[in-house]
């Protein structure tokens, strides 16, 4: 696979794992069957993918990579959607998490 297609599919695969995270919350302990059965797609869908990328990057870049998505794209949501804390500081430390995910990307082939 391509490094260009991988860091797609890895991008997607964060996003899958934004939406399982967020899903979560719609679940409400997994008592709703609609909210559960897409959070547990959109599961299998983000790990699928993680496993499909980390064959062609670095298994540790891809991991933290998809984590990083995962964090900073939930922490967005959560403060949209749910009204969480918008403070400085929670907002600087997202910034360097989002940092640090273009780091990886810069630095790996």
């Amino acid at each position: 696979m391509s490094p260009t297609l991988a860091w797609a599919l890895l991008f997607v695969a964060g996003l899958f794992e934004v939406a399982w995270a967020v899903g979560l919350k719609y679940t409400e302990g997994f008592t709703r069957p609609w909210p559960t059965a897409l959070t547990l797609a959109a599961m299998a869908l983000s790990m699928g993918l993680l496993g499909v990328t980390a064959r062609s990057l670095p298994l540790g870049t891809a991991y933290a990579v998809w984590t990083g998505i995962g964090v900073f794209g939930t922490a967005l949501l959560g403060m949209y959607l749910f009204g969480e804390s918008m403070a400085p500081l929670r907002l600087l430390c997202l910034a360097l998490i989002l940092t640090g995910i273009v780091g990886l990307k810069l630095t790996t082939a």
